[in-house]
Parts: structure tokens; sequence; C-alpha cells
């Protein structure tokens, strides 16, 4: 223990994440994939691996999804059916059974499974895969710890709050189960705002270049990060008034981002960014059935089109029609869809439970599991709503509103899940961690200065107004999850 103690801050936080992570992956050596996200990933990456380029539903994995899912998926540049299996030659001619070729998923996740499936081989990739995320995962907690010391340099009791509690997260430490882009993705925007941070210190040419390769590889991770980047340029310019920064991080993000958009504007024949899924969650975003989040139903009227072109152009078609439709929806499904940003982490629970992944688990224990992975994000929550009106605006902490608010909006215009919000928890916790150590200093000036007082008050009650519409709006699905069959209720994701 006192070796323990005796090292640094940033490892102790690092060896404590790691092992509370490698505890679920030990216990779920052989847990399949449960989601068809994950299945996706995964065929890429195999894919990638055999040689065969970036290509997904070869033929052996359409008549695997045939077992549970009855879709009839429609070939490239020819708007056929595939057969079924054992039904003959049909269009197989018009279509490669190595797989078609894609720019639905953006690269860089499949591409990092692919890195490791050609280490371990196939037969224990998942495994391995998880093994490699737990590490990942784990330098979450002392790249928090090192963001607040940059955004609060006095105060080392916030950076251990904050470090502390990213590294016992529930839902971070189980995210290295899932073959999600999240894994990596929440590493590279952190490591990212710390290199930006630090070249806007050093003014350094090769600081704002590595920070601009990092966040190019989080844009071909997850795209939706894109919004940021091109606010971060204004940032480096006129907060950290270095223009030629701006230009170096700039140059970086397009050196890594530009050569797969190319690979994808010639793959279609006209322009596609890094990935081409925008029309597919338009149309669920504004569908007449949903509610601005995934919905499972809704999801497959436009999986069975492989060609991701076709796809996506029948997307936004049908989007912007559902607005021309009933433009009065607009704006409750943009609140629907902020109130979806903002949710309890329960959704992945509430699956894999209601599906028997676990078997049955007696009511007490099932809501204290409950309470365990919904009670963290509100707790931080409050605290950063309460802390963020009194604390006053540095360069670097406008670097984190602009961070919140370009990662943020995308999901306003698509949709919105609880899971996207995982990403700013390393900064939600920052700053929680500064109202839990400043409570005394807050309430003295919230008694003095009564607009900031009614801010915090404000952002307070909407996130709690949210939770417990959520709560009431569920309020049957939680009874069903509750009771003595809760595990075969069979919700859908």
């Amino acid at each position: 223990m006192k070796k323990f103690l005796s090292l640094p801050i940033t490892v102790r936080l690092f060896l404590l994440a790691l092992i509370l992570r490698l505890i679920p992956v030990l216990f779920a050596i052989h847990l399949p994939i449960g989601l068809d996200d994950m299945f996706q990933y995964d065929m890429l990456a195999r894919s990638i691996v055999s040689g065969n380029g970036y290509r997904w539903y070869a033929q052996e994995d359409i008549e695997l999804v045939r077992q549970f899912i009855d879709l009839d998926f429609i070939a490239p540049s020819t708007g056929t059916t595939l057969p079924q299996a054992g039904e003959g030659p049909g269009v197989r001619g018009e279509y490669d059974p190595r797989g078609v070729l894609t720019s639905f998923r953006a690269p860089g996740y499949p591409a990092f499974l692919a890195g490791i499936y050609a280490i371990s081989g196939l037969e224990w990739r998942l495994f391995a895969a998880r093994l490699v995320q737990a590490a990942l995962g784990a330098t979450l907690a002392p790249m928090t710890y090192l963001l607040s010391r940059r955004l609060f340099p006095k105060r080392e009791d916030v950076a251990r709050f904050a470090g502390l509690a990213l590294a016992i997260y529930p839902m971070l430490v189980l995210y290295p189960l899932a073959l999600a882009t999240e894994t990596l993705f929440i590493p590279l925007v952190l490591a990212g705002t710390l290199a930006l941070l630090r070249a806007a210190e050093t003014r350094r040419a090769s600081d704002f270049l590595l920070a601009g390769a990092i966040f190019g590889g989080a844009t071909l991770t997850r795209s939706v990060i894109f919004a940021f980047v091109g606010l971060a340029p204004f940032w480096i310019w006129f907060a950290a008034k270095q223009r030629r920064g701006a230009v170096y991080f700039a140059l970086a993000v397009l050196a890594l981002v530009l050569p797969w958009s190319l690979r994808n504007t010639f793959l279609h024949n006209r322009p596609t960014f890094v990935e081409n899924s925008f029309g597919y969650n338009f149309h669920m975003g504004f569908h007449p059935q949903g509610t601005g989040t995934f919905q499972f139903g809704i999801s497959l009227e436009l999986v069975p089109y492989l060609d991701d072109a076709v796809r996506n152009e029948l997307g936004m078609q049908k989007g912007w029609q559902f607005i021309r439709d009933d433009p009065g929806r607009v704006p409750q499904l943009t609140l629907n869809k902020l109130g979806y940003f903002f949710s309890l982490e329960r959704r992945a629970l509430a699956y894999f439970y209601s599906n028997n992944f676990f078997g049955n688990i007696p009511t007490v224990p099932l809501i204290v599991l409950f309470l365990l992975f919904t009670l963290p994000f509100p707790f931080l929550a409050t605290l950063a709503a309460i802390a963020v009106p009194f604390v006053q605006v540095t360069k670097e902490r406008l670097l984190i509103y602009f961070l919140a608010i370009g990662y943020l909006l995308p999901h306003l215009i698509l949709i919105a899940e609880e899971r996207f919000h995982v990403a700013l928890v390393p900064m939600i916790a920052v700053f929680a961690g500064y109202a839990w150590y400043n409570r005394a200093e807050i309430w003295a000036a919230a008694k003095a200065n009564r607009l900031q007082l009614a801010a915090a008050a404000i952002l307070v009650a909407l996130l709690w107004l949210n939770w417990g519409g959520e709560l009431v709006r569920d309020a049957d699905k939680l009874a069903l999850l509750f009771g003595p069959d809760g595990n075969h209720a069979g919700f859908s994701y």
C-alpha cells in the first residue's frame, strides 16, 4: 500500500481505473456481441483483417442477420432484393459475396479493432478488444485529472475529485465490454482537448499540429465532433491569439480527414464526408412516429439498402418531407432531443436485463444496481450546473464551453441518446469537483448575486424536470422491469 501511495497521482488513478475495468472484462471472457452496431463494427474489422477492404454485409453476415431480423437486403446498383439462402443465384452477379464497399461508418474504430484482431487472431478477438479498451478507458481518469489542473490550476482537490469520478464512473467501467465508438472516441476527444490547451500555452507549431491530428482521429471515429473542430480555430485565433496555430490545427485535421473523404467521394461519385450516415439519422430524427431518439422499428426502414449513397439520399428526402408535412413538430422534437441527450443512463441496463442476459435478479438488488448506474450522472451534472454560473470565464474554460456546444448541436439536428453525453462527463466532473469543494464560497456568492443564483437554479431545475419527466413517462416500463419476470420483458434497444 505504501508503494502504491508513493506513486504519482496520475499513475494511481490509472491503476485504479484499470483494475475496475478489468473485473467485468475477465468475468465476461465469452460474452458475445449484444447489439447490431457492435456487429457492424466487428464485420468491418474482420473485412479489413481478411484483406477485403472496408466492406460489410458479406454473404455469410447477411445470412446471420436474417436469423434474427427478417429483412430483404437490396443490392447496390441493381435495386434488386438479394435472395435468401438456398433460393438460387438471383442477383449474385451484381453483389460481391465479400461484402459491399461502404462509407456509412467512420473508419477510425473499425481500423482500431482491425489492428487488435490482426495481433490476437479472430478466435479471441472480442476478449482481446475488451482488454485493450479497458486499458484505453483507464486513461480517462488521469487525463481528467490533468484537464482539471489546466482549468483550475491551483485546486489539487478539484483535480483529485474529477480523476476519481472518472475512475469509478459505472458506465465507463463497463464500456470496455462493448464494441462501441465511445471506447476510442472519448479518450481521443479528451486527449485532443489537453493537447489544444497545451498548444495555447506553449505556442509551438508542433503542439498545434498534434492537437489537430488527435481531433482529426476523433473525426474519423465519430464525425459529429467536426462541428467543434470547426469552432476550435476561432478559439485559437481569437481567445488564444495564435493565428498561425489556428492554421496549423486546421491543416492537421484536414490531413487526416480529407483522404478518407476523397475515398468516399470517388466511391459514390458525389461529395461525401468521412461517413454518410447523416441521411439515416436525419430520417429517424424527424420521423412522424419518432420522438427524436433511436427507435428500433424506425431504424430498420433504411437498413435494407446496401448502397450507402442511395440510403443517404432517401433518408435526406424523407427527412425533409417529414419536416414539410409537419413543421410544427420541429421545436418539440428539438426539445425532446435535448432531453434525451441529458437523460439518465439506464437504457443499456434495461435492454440487457430485460432480454435475460443476466438471468433473474431479485427486486431489491436490481433497484440497487439501477441506482448505481443512474445516480452518478445526476450527481455530477447537478454539481456542474451549480458551478458554471459562479466560475469566472477564462480562455481555457471557454474552450470547454465551445466543446460542449459544438458537440451538442449536431445531436439536436439528428438524434440524441444518453450515451452521447458520456463524452462530456470528464468536463462535467471537473466543474462538479469545483462545486463540491467550493460549496461555502458559492453559497456566499449566491446570496450576494441573485442573478448567478437564478441561473444556477434554472439549470438545476431543468435537469431534474427532465429526469423526473423521463421516469414518469416510462413508469409502466420500469414497473415491468422491476417485476418478477422483468428479465423476460424483451425491451428493444
